[in-house]
């Protein structure tokens, strides 16, 4: 597939580097995608303007390229500030820096140890072991892969784990996030096959109270692309992940993506104790550029 030969080349480490991760946004963008001088470029577009999904992905990049890349998204904008190269990696930032380009910080992917998470050993995951214990202890479960017939119940757990969200939360951005997840679980779930996800699902008393998503990244890791579980099944969130975690062994590495800017996502994941912060880069016009 001419998208793999571009995102598997050796360096590509972000969780957004993966055909998963660009086509479950169908829903929100529009995604256009050409080989500009034997690079890979991936645009997105909505409402609001255009700009790229990754950097030009090939063996070399030159700054006639990345002007090129950015009169691209200026025939797509109509404000030239918005044009924007997202998940830029660190180890390309002097390059664009060279060129006079700004690059802002766009977050970093956890990622972890796999043996860590299947063991929780020690203090350190002394509360995730709990909440697993209580789980096996206190239900019992079915663990399954996921079908399309289980896509309607997801959705509607979906859906109800974000009401409770909402209702701890009025921020407009926050809300407007959790609708756009949605829309990208959906493609997920419809193309499911077809993109390679693994995804799987807990039923309780045949009810599904909880279902999580995720592919092979590269051979070294494992990417967990979303996980939504029932609030009220103490421990469930636990024991979905290091299930999938267990079925995933052979890699090494473990990437939860990003926290989304959220500061109790943020905890929770800093709570499994990342041997890894993988940062991501917009790169942009200089304000006087």
């Amino acid at each position: 597939m001419l998208f793999d030969k571009f995102l598997g080349r050796e360096g590509c480490r972000l969780s957004t580097y993966a055909f998963a991760n660009i086509y479950i946004w169908k829903g929100l963008f529009r995604i256009f995608w050409a080989i500009v001088e034997n690079n890979l470029c991936v645009l997105f577009q909505d409402k609001i303007g255009a700009f790229f999904y990754l950097p030009p992905l090939g063996k070399r990049q030159t700054a006639d390229l990345i002007a090129r890349c950015f009169a691209i998204m200026d025939g797509f904008n109509l404000n030239a500030e918005i044009s924007r190269i997202e998940n830029v990696q660190a180890e390309d930032l002097e390059f664009y820096q060279s060129l006079g380009y700004e690059c802002v910080s766009k977050g970093c992917d956890y990622v972890y140890h796999s043996d860590s998470l299947i063991g929780l050993k020690g203090n350190a995951f002394k509360s995730q072991r709990a909440g697993l214990n209580y789980f096996l202890k206190h239900y019992a479960c079915d663990y399954q892969p996921f079908s399309l017939k289980d896509k309607k119940d997801c959705l509607a757990l979906c859906r109800d784990w974000m009401d409770n969200r909402r209702r701890k939360s009025s921020d407009p951005v926050y809300r407007q996030m959790l609708q756009d997840s949605l829309t990208a679980q959906k493609q997920a779930m419809d193309n499911y096959r077809e993109l390679r996800l693994i995804g799987r699902v807990v039923k309780i008393n045949r009810q599904i109270k909880g279902y999580t998503f995720g592919f092979p990244l590269n051979k070294e890791t494992f990417c967990v692309l979303f996980e939504i579980t029932d609030l009220n099944c103490k421990g469930i969130s636990q024991f979905i992940f290091h299930r999938l975690i267990q079925e995933s062994r052979e890699c090494r590495y473990v990437n939860v993506m990003d926290d989304s800017g959220l500061e109790n996502l943020r905890r929770v994941k800093l709570s499994y104790r990342p041997v890894k912060l993988i940062p991501a880069y917009i790169v942009k016009r200089k304000p006087d550029a």
